[in-house]
């Protein structure tokens, strides 16, 4: 017996863009969603509407959208748009995943080539963040968003995520120790030890057992929500991360997703995934550990810049196993 389930249409035509003599931004046009900014708003058309939303936002979830490669799942930049990583394609959304604009049949979705989409979204965020602005930033260590167009920050949007292939320290891993990376202790870490643990292997051993600071290694994160790896095993990859002001996105898993909060506290705004319906308030302290759900979306808040440890299941076809409804879509039942 065959599906009667059509294969969504995937985009691979190149993006088109066209500069605007009035801010000197350019527009950008990928299949039917054309991309527009002014000095303080970006409108996105698509053939049900015009959505709008204030461009300090949207460059800061953009910048996540770009560099962590659409993530896991859904990159909500609010209630309203933005991403569904199918892995291999993408669908770009306006009001999907809202209530009231299915209700009102004004929603719309469109699937993507990954690489096609990417390079479209990295030229935006290239265009589009001015001389003195990084997204990637807490607001109050970075410029403005808004004006006329003047320079870049290619260096700010170009930043990439570390990322272990083993573990920290280990030999044929990538990513060096805390004291050898050259970033500065930041403003809101001045209290954290710098020192780094001593290893002596016993002989036989050398070169398999490893330690650093991870504490030391987060406080001298550069940029904010922006989760590294700090080691893999096998399909398991942890991901710890400084936290300041608020997540730029609301992350809606496709599977189950484990928080510890090792310093301060965020505060957890939980919503449905598939409707936006406000479903918990979560506060979590130093020593606290949650499981998200994998049918719900989350936005955090950390008033002082806080370290938070996310763990990751990357076991391929896992997003199709929870969707299906063969996994549960908490990590525990009561």
């Amino acid at each position: 017996m065959t599906s009667s389930v059509k294969p969504p249409v995937v985009h691979r035509d190149a993006h088109r863009s066209i500069r605007d003599p009035r801010y000197g931004y350019h527009s950008f046009e990928i299949g039917s969603f054309k991309f527009q900014r002014d000095e303080y708003f970006v409108r996105v058309t698509y053939p049900k509407g015009t959505y709008v939303v204030d461009v300090g936002n949207f460059l800061r979830a953009m910048m996540r959208d770009v560099a962590w490669g659409f993530f896991y799942g859904w990159v909500n930049f609010d209630e309203v748009f933005g991403t569904v990583n199918r892995y291999g394609t993408v669908d770009v959304f306006v009001g999907s995943y809202n209530a009231g604009y299915v209700a009102a049949s004004t929603d719309f979705s469109e699937c993507f080539d990954s690489a096609t989409l990417f390079t479209c979204f990295k030229a935006l965020l290239k265009d589009w963040t001015n001389e003195g602005y990084d997204p990637f930033a807490a607001p109050l260590e970075t410029g403005s968003p808004y004006g006329s167009r003047h320079g870049n920050n290619d260096q700010a949007v170009d930043f990439q995520r570390e990322l272990a292939d083993r573990f920290v320290g280990l030999p044929g891993d990538s990513q060096p120790r805390t004291d050898a990376r050259g970033f500065p202790v930041n403003r809101h870490f001045d209290d954290v030890p710098q020192h780094e643990p001593e290893v002596h292997a016993e002989p036989g051993f050398e070169g398999q057992l490893a330690a650093f600071n991870l504490f030391a290694y987060l406080s001298r994160s550069p940029v904010t929500w922006n989760p590294s790896v700090v080691s893999i095993v096998g399909e398991s990859a942890y991901c710890p991360t400084s936290e300041e002001h608020i997540l730029p996105i609301l992350h809606g898993n496709d599977r189950v997703e484990w928080f510890l909060q090792l310093s301060d506290e965020i505060t957890w705004q939980v919503a449905d995934k598939a409707t936006a319906a406000p479903r918990a308030v979560i506060t979590m302290k130093a020593g606290d550990v949650a499981a998200m759900p994998a049918d719900i979306s989350h936005r955090g808040f950390s008033p002082k810049r806080s370290m938070l440890l996310v763990w990751e299941n990357m076991t391929p076809g896992l997003e199709q196993r929870y969707a299906s409804g063969e996994l549960a879509p908490t990590a525990a039942e009561f």
